[in-house]
């Protein structure tokens, strides 16, 4: 019986559609549904008092944002749960990342939402608006139920949560000075911050293979071509990063114009990102080409389009003078110094002299490794690296990182300065004193550009002065949401940052 009651999208809009034809009301009720509770069971019951036919849609494994763990139960489970409920007749599982296009499919007499969502600008997600618009469009009408509330969030955190003490300890701490709301309202002051990033352009091509194995006249691995996908990295994806939080942001970088990729920089940057490209004559775009195992999506290796000579004198000369005129537009200047030419000493030098608030990273990775240390930046505001960039200036593999970050601080005369360790998860330096915040990942799909995004929102938080020990709080958590995106495909969106907060710190 609970198992006919799980239908196909498609097919359970043909069964609505025949019941709403023998004059039967539809009920739909939307959510993640996560540990099913007594509220989650009112609410369905409410549903049932309001309309003839009760259906839930569920939101798939893939689009659950709400912290570290969760969803505690597979959509599978989910639905079967639910399912096995009286009030229910009939449920599905979500093709979306919202309600919007379903209420569409399916046509619902009414859409159900529980009394927290009657005061629509709490929703941190806002789309309680384009749902209760998509239900009118389809003759509907949205009804709030009032049934007693729970939280699955607080349930989860409380009882089910994948961190060990040490985290679960730090986690109470922070709120015991802050709630999610505090933390969101720093977010959302970063939205009157004009922005300037600069720094190398990469474009990320990700093809997927099939490896058949060693071939059999030579000591190669032999793969079969399935599909490649490009993707905006550098320069670009921090860019996508800060555009989603701040007011105003512009991206000044070089192409190639033996290779420009400006037909995939067009379809994978943000249209609300300002741009002013500048070209060399004797480069293609950074283009890195990685092959990957499509099931296991592990690298293969990397190749590497790029002439990480620096800019000749002429373009520096005519990038500077585009500076000169318009850096006074913007609040702060984010460097991206990929190590791949584009940062001169000469334009390295205008910047530290500009007056403008600088955040620089020095990246150090397979093309420039050992020829692109941070120490060489005298006048910075603030630094984000990770923890090997810190090392390598020093050539101390072991030493106490405190000692590190308070030499590179004098050599940089920079005074906050957050240091990135991977699964031991970051160390905040501000003034003196220092703020460390655990890991939260508890999966991994790609890596790259992780850093980046930490270095966006850490860059927005040091400038607007939030609270030092935040700072390395959300900086993880944007690095959380990071790791789980594939070869920078889209941005940490504001919504899914805030909504991960909002769950994780109930």
């Amino acid at each position: 019986m609970t198992k006919s009651k799980i239908l196909r999208l498609e097919d359970l809009a043909c069964v609505i559609e025949k019941l709403k034809s023998e004059g039967k009301s539809i009920a739909q009720c939307h959510g993640c549904f996560d540990l099913l509770h007594l509220g989650h069971i009112k609410h369905f019951q409410a549903a049932k008092n309001v309309a003839d036919i009760v259906i839930v849609t569920i939101t798939p494994d893939r689009f659950v944002n709400k912290g570290p763990g969760r969803p505690v139960f597979n959509e599978n489970l989910r639905m079967e749960a639910i399912a096995a409920l009286q009030a229910v007749d009939y449920v599905s599982l979500n093709n979306w990342d919202t309600a919007i296009e379903t209420i569409k499919l399916l046509k619902p007499s009414f859409y159900i939402k529980g009394q927290d969502y009657i005061d629509r600008d709490k929703d941190l997600t806002k789309n309680i608006y384009l749902e209760e618009d998509a239900v009118k469009s389809v003759g509907g009408s949205i009804v709030f139920t009032e049934e007693i509330t729970f939280s699955s969030s607080n349930l989860v955190n409380a009882h089910f949560s994948p961190y060990d003490e040490k985290v679960q300890d730090y986690m109470h701490n922070l709120k015991s000075k802050f709630s999610s709301e505090d933390v969101i309202s720093y977010i959302n002051a970063l939205t009157d911050v004009n922005v300037l990033v600069i720094g190398d352009t990469i474009i990320d091509e990700y093809h997927y293979c099939l490896p058949l194995g060693k071939s059999s006249k030579s000591p190669t691995i032999s793969t079969v071509y399935i599909r490649s996908e490009e993707y905006a990295g550098g320069s670009l994806a921090i860019a996508n990063h800060i555009e989603q939080y701040c007011k105003k942001v512009e991206l000044v970088t070089v192409l190639g114009t033996l290779s420009n990729q400006e037909d995939v920089i067009d379809k994978n940057l943000s249209k609300g990102v300002d741009r002013k490209f500048f070209y060399r004559s004797d480069s293609p775009t950074n283009t890195k080409r990685r092959y990957l195992d499509k099931y296991l999506n592990t690298k293969l290796f990397e190749v590497t389009f790029m002439n990480d000579t620096f800019i000749n004198q002429s373009l520096e000369n005519e990038i500077i003078s585009y500076l000169k005129s318009n850096i006074d537009n913007y609040d702060l200047v984010l460097i991206c110094d990929f190590g791949h030419g584009f940062i001169s000493p000469g334009l390295q030098e205008y910047l530290q002299n500009s007056g403008k608030y600088l955040s620089v990273n020095a990246q150090t990775n397979s093309n420039n490794y050992g020829f692109n240390y941070i120490t060489k930046y005298k006048k910075v505001d603030y630094i984000s690296i990770d923890e090997k960039e810190l090392r390598l200036p020093f050539g101390d593999n072991y030493g106490k990182l405190e000692n590190l970050i308070e030499k590179l601080s004098q050599i940089t005369n920079c005074n906050e300065i957050t240091i990135t360790l991977g699964q031991a998860g970051s160390l905040f330096y501000a003034n003196g004193k220092y703020y460390s915040s655990p890991a939260f990942a508890d999966s991994v799909k790609d890596s790259v550009g992780a850093g980046d995004a930490v270095l966006s929102i850490t860059t927005l938080l040091t400038y607007t002065k939030a609270p030092a020990e935040l700072i390395p709080f959300i900086g993880n958590c944007m690095g959380t949401i990071a790791v789980n995106i594939i070869g920078n495909e889209h941005p940490v969106y504001k919504k899914d940052l805030t909504k991960f907060i909002n769950h994780f710190m109930k």
